[in-house]
């Protein structure tokens, strides 16, 4: 009885800080904002975020493939340091673009989370508005490809990457082609089985004439032959009678 007492105020305790840390993450979740200096980036980490939530083992590939994260660390700092997926993202991509592990971006990023991504990048050498900067946007699009997930760009994104808009117009051009391609097909198979109907009725047309001309024609030779008949008939009998 005394031990269960004892461990009564321990287990509450527990649970009253298992209940702080949820509070916390939560506070943390709603509050996220990465503040790297740009509008443009800050909406793209948080569409990562949902992103990582929902497909955890693609964005954790993509970590991996195209980032040179170690499997083992994204998912140590996704799953045990409850890292945002789009925190995971940008650290692994500030380290490709200085040429630092991203165990290394992710170290100095714990030490002081509070200044934002902004400070730690221009830390790392890699300012906003920067060429390297422009680099690193311009990877986010790369990644919603193989993602096949749409990307708005914004006004510089949209110069680095001009063909997109571009080809999104011949798109849509090509498809209207071909529906009016399909609708002139319609048409013109329509023609020609009209066409053909009408090119079935004339030799019935022609055969009634023939048919009309041939009796006409044998008609006139009946009656000469019955009138050649008579003639000859007649003509023999004046002859004949003539004689003595």
């Amino acid at each position: 009885m005394r031990i269960n007492r004892l461990l009564q105020p321990i287990a509450l305790a527990t649970l009253l800080f298992a209940g702080t840390g949820a509070v916390n993450a939560q506070t943390v979740g709603l509050n996220w904002n990465p503040r790297t200096g740009d509008v443009w980036v800050d909406t793209q980490l948080a569409d990562i975020n949902r992103y990582g939530s929902s497909y955890r083992e693609p964005f954790i590939d993509e970590m991996v493939r195209y980032h040179g994260a170690p499997r083992d660390l994204v998912t140590d700092l996704l799953i045990n340091e409850r890292w945002s997926a789009g925190d995971v993202y940008y650290a692994c991509t500030l380290a490709q673009a200085v040429g630092r592990p991203c165990r290394y971006v992710a170290d100095q990023w714990q030490e002081n989370p509070s200044q934002g991504w902004g400070a730690l990048a221009q830390r790392l050498g890699i300012k906003p508005g920067s060429a390297e900067f422009h680099r690193l946007k311009k990877g986010f699009v790369p990644t919603y490809d193989r993602w096949s997930r749409p990307i708005d760009l914004d006004g510089e994104l949209t110069r680095a990457y001009p063909n997109r808009s571009k080809g999104k117009a011949k798109t849509a051009v090509s498809a209207r082609k071909q529906t009016e391609g399909k609708s002139a097909g319609k048409m013109h198979a329509g023609k020609e089985h009209a066409g053909k109907q009408h090119a079935g009725m004339a030799p019935a047309a022609a055969s009634s004439k023939a048919k009309g001309s041939s009796s006409a024609k044998t008609g006139k030779v009946g009656s000469n032959q019955k009138s050649g008949k008579a003639g000859g008939h007649g003509k023999g009998d004046g002859k004949g009678n003539g004689k003595p």
